[in-house]
């Protein structure tokens, strides 16, 4: 039987990517997407065409009733996944002392606070298979080495690995990994107004990275291939850090 993950945040950019990249390598996907219905179906018309399932789910993460309303009900009708790749996120960029207070909440709340409202109706139901399972979470070079004029996404991503390494101990009994991967400056939506120029003197590689780089990180950690490895970070930042 095949084996489903749920990819949040995936109608576009990273997300997409890894949901395409997960069906190549095998995978039935959950697509989930906040507003972007078009482009999520457009990702589900893709997994169709190399022959896997996919589905949509929309909510949005930073909404605790809603994502745990909708995944109780995804599991009710179709089961448990084997796994989950906590994608979706957003930015607030500012200066320090220019933030609002609603840059500051909605950032921590979206990106953290999302990594509690997807995985905590999802982790017992994946336990209960009794099965291997996968937990892949993005976090950001900001959250390893931080970053000027991203306290706050930094902070919300330092957060996510605190948690991944605290929540692989607890799982690794039940033979379910969990890990992060940490992108450097990635072609995406979020990095298109970026001083291109600038940046890529800072990148060893001199480039930014492209997704299907992060996707294929990311479809290792859930293979089997990656069985023994949980409670790490994996950079992929073309030697930055």
């Amino acid at each position: 039987m095949t084996e489903t993950i749920l990819v949040t945040g995936a109608s576009k950019g990273i997300g997409a990517a890894t949901a395409r990249r997960l069906a190549r390598d095998g995978f039935d996907i959950i697509v989930h997407y906040h507003s972007d219905h078009a482009g999520a179906q457009a990702v589900c018309d893709d997994i169709a065409a190399c022959g896997q399932q996919a589905r949509l789910i929309q909510f949005d993460i930073a909404n605790r009733d809603q994502t745990r309303t909708a995944i109780e009900q995804d599991i009710a009708q179709y089961g448990a996944p084997y796994g989950v790749v906590l994608n979706a996120g957003l930015t607030r960029d500012g200066a320090f002392p220019a933030l609002e207070d609603d840059d500051w909440d909605i950032v921590i709340n979206t990106n953290l606070g999302g990594f509690y409202n997807v995985v905590k109706p999802l982790v017992m139901p994946m336990v209960q298979r009794r099965k291997p399972g996968r937990i892949v979470a993005l976090t950001s070079i900001a959250g390893l080495a931080g970053n000027r004029g991203q306290v706050n996404y930094a902070a919300s991503k330092a957060g996510i690995i605190g948690a991944v390494k605290s929540l692989a101990l607890e799982l690794a009994k039940r033979n379910i990994t969990v890990n992060a991967v940490a992108p450097g400056i990635i072609e995406t939506q979020m990095t298109a107004d970026l001083p291109e120029a600038d940046l890529r003197a800072m990148i060893p590689l001199r480039r930014f990275g492209k997704t299907d780089e992060i996707a294929g990180t990311i479809s290792f950690l859930c293979g089997p291939d990656a069985a023994y490895i949980t409670r790490q970070v994996i950079s992929v930042n073309g030697g930055m850090l």
